[in-house]
């Protein structure tokens, strides 16, 4: 039996590992073409050769690099920006060098990779585009992520408005909202802090499912919200957290 994306051709950054990674292998098992990029050349080049994946190391803050990858595609079907930092801090935290590497990688890589994709989505009758957001932005307002929060909560105004500007070319436009997923970005951050241990009891303590979200959680969301099945949604953040924010 066909998979729900048999034909059509996936982009997505962060590939490599985590949600990305697990969302790549999900578009590939559905039948898609999957271009997987990542600036992490050694743990993308575990994705080569699998049926259905390229791999391209791409770094999504490089704006000549982007482009000129861009063009050597002839359509994107789907577009999922996944690429993120989390910084942990307040804002007497934040000097402007940590500001400055947050929105561009978090928010200014989406305006990169969106304007070159729109219009080969435009051409070919329409798309849809999944950005990776957080209910850390202006869902949700967790202590110690403040540039984080900031920078999520630009990307679901990025998403809503190019839903709108682009509504009438078919093409859908959604940011996702996840909580707390178990991924190896985040077994850094907590490897990271002076009490690792602590740090984990704080990230369990605040899920009322008692558990992470996994990666597959996060793909399966993903998949459905770039397939036909929901033809009918754009622009609406949907938020996958586990009930964090009841």
């Amino acid at each position: 039996m066909p998979g729900r994306f048999e034909g059509k051709v996936v982009f997505l950054s962060a590939a490599a590992q985590g949600i990305g990674r697990a969302t790549a292998l999900a578009f590939a098992d559905e039948g898609a073409t999957v271009i997987a990029t990542d600036i992490n050349g050694e743990k993308l080049s575990e994705l080569s050769g699998m049926k259905g994946i390229q791999t391209q190391v791409l770094d999504v803050t490089d704006s000549a690099a982007v482009d000129s990858f861009m063009e050597t595609l002839d359509k994107v079907d789907v577009l999922f920006n996944c690429a993120g930092f989390v910084h942990h801090g307040t804002i007497l935290d934040v000097e402007e060098k940590d500001w400055d590497f947050s929105f561009n990688l978090n928010v200014k890589s989406m305006y990169r990779t969106c304007r070159r994709v729109i219009p080969k989505m435009i051409k070919n009758g329409g798309g849809a585009i999944i950005n990776m957001s957080s209910v850390a932005s202006s869902i949700h307002g967790p202590p110690n992520r403040f540039v984080y929060s900031a920078s999520k909560a630009a990307v679901i105004g990025l998403s809503k408005t190019i839903a709108r500007d682009f509504i009438g070319n078919g093409i859908r436009c959604i940011p996702i909202c996840p909580g707390t997923v178990d991924t190896p970005s985040l077994h850094g951050r907590i490897e990271a802090q002076p009490d690792p241990e602590e740090a984990r009891k704080v990230f369990m303590a605040r899920q009322p499912m008692g558990r992470l979200a996994t990666a597959q959680e996060i793909a399966s969301l993903i998949l459905f919200l770039a397939s036909s099945d929901a033809s009918y949604i754009t622009g609406k953040e949907y938020i996958i957290d586990g009930g964090w924010t009841l």
